[in-house]
């Protein structure tokens, strides 16, 4: 149905149904989007762990919160998983999610925001005081044309917004979103590992420069230090202390899906949402030095095939071992996946190291087969579907899926048999 609607009706017939869609939800709902403060979150990667960060720091500071992510629904202290296999649901899922929100006293909204959701008018009739801009990497280049175009996407929410925009000035397409007129922009950066944000007011005059913040995580990765940058920026600009915001990011252990420690000893076991080549770089960066079993696929349904072989080219950089395996195949011939991501392990392997491949479609067998491989101190890498509740297989067929428990259950298998 969705392929013959984009085959036959005028793409601006189409934003015009999903401009509608917008305005009836919101209407529905009584417009619960005006009504509160609500910060959007754009970006390809840090998403999630930003909504997660800021979320902390105004429930720590007192305020009652709600957020949504790719991980979960969150009101106050109660949260559910996101279950829909969206990053940011349809028009009437947020604004009912916004008028519970507000029903439950919240006093801040903060929603992931993506290219998609933006095309799709998701984010209209949500009053955002606030956006924040993690990265750009390519990412959806079939569904948008192009990266520029991808871009341009995400550049929509911050023209829409003139209010607060916190920018990733170390990313290089900042300069693009730094075009458009806000009441403050607050910038974030590293410099020579040097900690620093700056804060401008509307004509670009610096307000206030705090260098070398010095924030210690006990999450892994430089990534972190930039996600919670990001969220310092917010809970600054809402009159949260820095020392408080920084406390309470330094006590956070894990997040959901994103570099989550579920086995620790005698081998570590790691489950990352990494799907792109420059996360699941960025993922292996983080823990160099260790002998790397790395289990990665991609999705399918013609999404981003041009990334298939840059990830096996990546994993065969890194990792010892590496066992491709199912993630999300849709309509996709699994094994052509599997084929085309094997294609740039190959190419690197047969120049510069030795890696052993494993080609286990099932995702459950594969996870079996790396615990199996890992020996004393060495690090598994799942990627490539985080905490994510399922996995999307052929003719709209969804599976429930959990990589996290499914380790722990080959884990305590494997040791049970060892005993």
């Amino acid at each position: 149905m969705k392929e013959f609607i984009k085959k036959f009706i005028p793409s601006f017939l189409i934003g015009w149904y999903h401009f509608l869609l917008a305005f009836f939800g919101a209407l529905f709902y009584r417009f619960p989007g005006e009504k509160m403060i609500i910060i959007g979150v754009t970006g390809t990667k840090g998403k999630s762990t930003v909504v997660d960060f800021c979320h902390r720091i105004f429930q720590e500071a007192g305020f009652k919160t709600a957020s949504l992510s790719s991980a979960r629904f969150k009101i106050g202290l109660k949260e559910r998983p996101n279950m829909l296999k969206m990053t940011m649901p349809g028009r009437f899922h947020i604004q009912k999610f916004l008028r519970e929100a507000l029903d439950n006293n919240c006093q801040y909204a903060i929603l992931e925001v993506t290219s998609e959701g933006i095309l799709q008018h998701r984010h209209r009739f949500i009053d955002f005081k606030t956006v924040i801009f993690t990265n750009l990497a390519p990412e959806h280049i079939e569904r948008h044309g192009s990266f520029e175009n991808y871009r341009k996407a995400k550049l929509k929410l911050f023209k829409a917004t003139d209010k607060i925009h916190i920018i990733n000035a170390d990313d290089k397409n900042a300069e693009h979103f730094l075009q458009f007129p806000s009441e403050k922009k607050y910038l974030y950066c590293l410099k020579n590992k040097k900690q620093e944000i700056r804060i401008f007011d509307k004509d670009l005059k610096v307000i206030k420069e705090i260098k070398d913040i010095g924030i210690k995580l006990k999450l892994l990765g430089d990534f972190n230090i930039y996600n919670a940058l990001a969220s310092l920026c917010l809970g600054i600009s809402e009159g949260i202390n820095l020392p408080s915001c920084k406390a309470t990011l330094e006590k956070v252990e894990q997040i959901p899906g994103r570099m989550e420690i579920v086995i620790k000893e005698p081998f570590k076991v790691i489950v990352d949402y990494a799907h792109t080549p420059d996360a699941l770089e960025q993922v292996y960066q983080s823990l160099k030095g260790k002998r790397l079993i790395g289990l990665l696929g991609s999705a399918g349904g013609g999404r981003d095939k041009w990334k298939r072989p840059k990830m096996g080219e990546i994993a065969a950089a890194y990792c010892s071992h590496i066992i491709l395996s199912n993630e999300d195949p849709y309509d996709e011939d699994p094994e052509k996946i599997l084929e085309e991501v094997f294609f740039g392990i190959s190419t690197l392997k047969s120049k510069k190291r030795k890696v052993k491949v494993f080609k286990i479609l099932d995702r459950k067998e594969a996870i079996k087969k790396a615990l199996k491989l890992a020996e004393e101190g060495d690090t598994v890498v799942i990627t490539g579907k985080g905490c994510e509740p399922w996995m999307c297989l052929a003719n709209g067929e969804k599976a429930p899926w959990d990589d996290r428990q499914i380790v722990r259950e080959e884990f305590e298998r494997l040791i049970s048999k060892k005993k």
